[in-house]
């Protein structure tokens, strides 16, 4: 199985942002929802894992320091295994992840925690 193109590191939070965005946004749109709606830093170094209505893509985005990366992924066949819908993001494990990234059930892998945003105040 080969490496996925990001290999997070011991101790990076990662989590998939359960509610679908529009896949038309970019860098700018989906660092907005990062803060804006599921109340994260965009510039922490967190991989936040986005879906669409379709199943079958991915994007995923991060700071790596010095910018904003955004990898999209689309698969030829099957479907991603997503979580529930609903507002707020759920932590995945880095062997959960690479499992999501592959295109397996990450959720055989062990350990999965979901948080909600905070009420705007």
């Amino acid at each position: 199985m080969p490496e996925p193109v990001i290999v997070p590191t011991a101790g990076v939070r990662i989590v998939i942002a359960t509610k679908p965005v529009d896949f038309r946004k970019g860098h700018d749109g989906l660092a907005a929802v990062v803060q804006n709606e599921l109340g994260l830093d965009p510039h922490s170094g967190v991989i936040v894992v986005f879906r669409p209505k379709r199943a079958d893509r991915v994007k995923i985005l991060t700071w790596d320091g010095t910018g904003l990366v955004l990898a999209y992924k689309r698969l030829e066949d099957g479907r991603f295994a997503w979580p529930a819908i609903h507002d707020g993001v759920m932590r995945l494990s880095r062997a959960q992840f690479e499992a999501l990234f592959e295109g397996l059930d990450w959720r055989r892998v062990w350990g999965t925690r979901v948080r909600r945003p905070a009420a705007a105040e």
